[in-house]
């Protein structure tokens, strides 16, 4: 379980104070999910950069120069690779044809060996599973809409993924992972994370809480492009082979079995975390187990569904 986070000043009306104050903030609050690293990236100066640490965000201090208009984040909550390497951590840098761009993943994908030995993929002293979406775009040599759904449909697992390309475009991939979406229309900005409690408590730290912003849906099997001038441009992918549709949909009643999943329920039940903690060794991510529990499934049915493979 890790965080995706970011800023899109598309009208670059936030001093540089402001916005490494706002971020700041933003990653802290991320820390809910992941405290194990933290990164950004950006551009600046016609060049992509990626900062990140195996720290948790709030003993960072981050300085991203004033004319930043866009500005992505992750924390990270290690499960595959350890966070010392700092190769492992997120956002990753890949390249392709139209230059450098930063991907950061949350989930968990549990294809990524099969599809390197049968694409022949070179070899990366990367060891998490979510590079693997780094290096299918660069097979593809590309970083469009096309290039993102031939990913998003090639992997395996539970995601959603956040792209920033050379010239300023956020891509949002939403698999059945969550992420919140927020337009302040009125002071030119973006602002995302993972879980809107974790946006929101950002938000009362920014003293944004009382500004006028509206929500931006985005469900699973869609892929947002965030422009540098803030416009929004929207495509979809065939989600039917993901993760929780896959492994629980022959379990769950309908709505919740079909490509429009329910939000994640946060459950503060000390039975129910230590089942999520454990659901790795299963092959199972903490996500799908929050899916089951917030649709009626008790903490000793999900122990039964874990240890004996059915509810």
């Amino acid at each position: 379980m890790c965080c995706l986070f970011g800023i899109i000043d598309y009208r670059n009306s936030l001093k540089s104070k402001q916005k490494n104050r706002m971020l700041g903030i933003l990653a802290a609050a991320s820390e809910d999910r992941g405290t194990d690293a933290t990164g950004i990236a950006y551009n600046t100066g016609g060049k992509l950069h990626i900062y990140k640490r195996p720290r948790p965000a709030h003993c960072l201090r981050f300085h991203v120069p004033e004319r930043t208009r866009v500005i992505m984040g992750h924390t990270r909550m290690a499960t595959q690779g350890s966070e010392l390497k700092n190769y492992n951590n997120h956002p990753f840098q890949g390249h392709t044809r139209e230059g450098p761009f930063a991907l950061a993943h949350n989930g968990i994908l549990y294809n990524d060996k099969a599809l390197r030995l049968s694409l022949d993929l070179p070899e990366s002293k990367i060891e998490t599973d979510s590079f693997i979406a780094v290096e299918l775009l660069e097979q593809k040599g590309t970083l469009n809409f096309s290039a993102l759904r031939y990913v998003a449909e090639t992997i395996e697992g539970s995601f959603c993924l956040s792209i920033l390309d050379s010239r300023d475009n956020l891509y949002l991939v939403k698999g059945d992972n969550p992420l919140c979406l927020y337009h302040f229309p009125k002071l030119g900005l973006y602002l995302y994370a993972s879980t809107e409690p974790i946006l929101r408590k950002a938000l009362c730290g920014m003293g944004l809480s009382g500004r006028e912003h509206n929500a931006i849906p985005l469900e699973c099997g869609e892929i947002l492009r965030i422009s540098p001038a803030g416009n929004l441009e929207r495509e979809e992918f065939n989600d039917s082979h993901l993760f929780f549709s896959r492994w629980l949909e022959p379990w769950l009643p309908r709505p919740y079995g079909n490509s429009h999943r329910a939000q994640i329920l946060e459950k503060p039940d000390p039975y129910l975390e230590e089942i999520k903690r454990v659901s790795f060794a299963f092959g199972y991510t903490p996500e799908a187990i929050e899916h089951l529990a917030a649709i009626g499934f008790s903490a000793e049915e999900l122990e039964n569904f874990l240890y004996e493979g059915g509810i």
